[in-house]
C-alpha cells in the first residue's frame, strides 16, 4: 500500500525544516510536538517522521536521534512555499485591481455629488498608505544572476524589484534568505527598521549581505507615498456663481490652479503628512497653502480607510461660504466613505 503524503506530514516536514533552518541542529519529535499546532503525541510524530524518512524527505545523521531535511525535503518545502506565496500574490493583485476600479468609480461619484450639494468646487484624492508596514517579502530566482523580490506592503501595495546577484543562489540559500527577511521585517514600518537590525541580518546573510541591503532599499521604495497621486475634481464652474470670484482673470487663475493637479497634490501631501491632522481643516484667504487661491476659502477633511489608507477631501468656495453646511457635509462624508468602501 502506497504511503499517503497528507496535510499532517506536510506540517511536520515544514516544522522540521523551519526548526533546522533556525537552529542548525537535528530536530527531534519532542521539539516538533511543541513547535506545531497539530496537538499530536510524541509517539504519533515519531511514526510520521519515520514515514517521512522512508519517503526520503528527511535523514538521520549518525550521531543524533534528530532528523535533518534531505535535498528532496528542501525541494518539497521550496515548491510548496513558493506556490502558497504565488497564490497569495495573485489573489491580492486580483482583489486590488477590482478594489481600485471600484474605488475610482466611487470617488468620481462622491466628488460630483459633493459639488452638486454644496454648489462649490470640490476635490478628492485617492487613498494612499502612509507609514505602511511590510506584509511579506518573497525572493525567487529569475535566472542565474537575477532574483525577483516581491514586496507586499500594508494596503496590499505590491512592488516587484529585479535584483542583480554575482552568483547563482541555490534553493536552500534562497529559502534561508526568505525566512531571514520575513522573520525580521514582517509587520514593521520603515521607521522601525533600524541600523542594528540591518547589521544583524547582514551578518546572518554572510556572503549574501548585499541582497539584504538591496531588499531594504526596495522595501523603503515600496512603502513610501506614491508620487503619482490620483486627484478627482468637480464643480469648477461653480466658481462663476460668486461675483467676487467671477472676474475673468481671477476665475481663470483659480480654475487653472484647481485643474493643475500638481498644486493640489502638494496640498494633499501636506495635509496627509501632518500626523495630528485627522479632522477638518479650514483655510481662509491668505492662509491658503496654494497661492492661486488667496481669494477663496478651502475646507479639507482627511478620510481614513482600512490599514492606514488616507485621502483628502476638499471644498473650495468664496470666503463667505456656508462653513456650517460644508463642515457638516464633510463630516458625514468621512463616515460614509468608510462604509461604502467596505461594501
Amino acid at each position: 500500500m502506497e504511503m499517503q503524503f497528507d496535510e499532517r506530514k506536510t506540517k511536520i516536514l515544514q516544522a522540521i525544516i523551519r526548526n533546522y533552518l533556525e537552529t542548525g541542529e537535528p530536530v527531534g519529535s519532542r521539539t516538533i510536538s511543541k513547535y506545531t499546532d497539530l496537538n499530536l503525541s510524541s509517539a504519533t510524530i515519531r511514526n510520521e517522521m519515520a514515514d517521512l524518512e522512508e519517503l526520503g524527505y528527511i535523514i538521520q545523521p549518525h550521531t543524533s536521534a534528530g532528523r535533518i531535511p534531505s535535498d528532496k525535503g528542501y525541494r518539497f518545502y521550496v515548491d510548496y512555499m513558493m506556490e502558497q506565496k504565488e497564490r497569495e500574490v495573485v489573489e491580492m493583485k486580483e482583489m486590488l485591481l477590482e478594489k481600485q476600479d471600484r474605488m475610482e468609480k466611487l470617488l468620481k461619484q462622491v466628488v460630483k455629488v459633493l459639488a452638486q450639494n454644496t454648489q462649490y468646487a470640490t476635490m478628492i484624492s485617492a487613498p494612499q498608505t502612509h507609514g505602511g508596514k511590510v506584509k511579506f517579502i518573497q525572493l525567487s530566482r529569475v535566472d542565474y544572476n537575477q532574483i525577483l523580490a516581491v514586496i507586499v506592503a500594508e494596503g496590499n501595495i505590491i512592488k516587484n524589484n529585479i535584483l542583480q546577484v554575482n552568483q547563482e543562489l541555490d534553493d536552500e540559500t534562497l529559502l534561508k534568505l526568505n525566512i531571514l527577511l520575513n522573520t525580521h521585517l514582517n509587520g514593521l514600518s520603515m521607521e522601525e527598521i533600524n541600523l542594528g537590525m540591518i547589521a544583524a541580518m547582514k551578518q546572518q546573510a554572510g556572503i549574501h549581505s548585499d541582497i539584504v541591503s538591496n531588499v531594504i532599499d526596495a522595501v523603503a521604495e515600496a512603502i513610501k507615498a506614491d508620487e503619482d497621486l490620483e486627484i478627482y475634481t468637480s464643480g469648477t464652474n461653480n466658481i462663476f456663481r460668486y461675483p467676487e470670484l467671477a472676474d475673468q482673470q481671477k476665475a481663470s487663475q483659480l480654475i487653472t490652479t484647481f485643474e493643475e493637479k500638481n498644486l493640489l497634490s502638494e496640498l494633499v501631501q501636506e495635509t496627509l503628512s501632518d500626523e495630528s491632522n485627522t479632522g477638518i481643516q479650514v483655510y481662509i484667504g491668505e492662509e491658503m497653502p496654494v497661492s492661486g487661491m488667496k481669494d477663496c476659502s478651502l475646507v479639507t477633511a482627511t478620510y481614513e480607510l482600512e490599514e492606514g489608507m488616507k485621502g483628502t477631501i476638499g471644498i473650495i468656495g468664496p470666503k463667505r461660504m456656508d462653513y456650517d453646511k460644508v463642515v457638516g457635509t464633510l463630516q458625514t462624508l468621512k463616515n460614509q466613505l468608510d462604509e461604502l468602501y467596505k461594501k
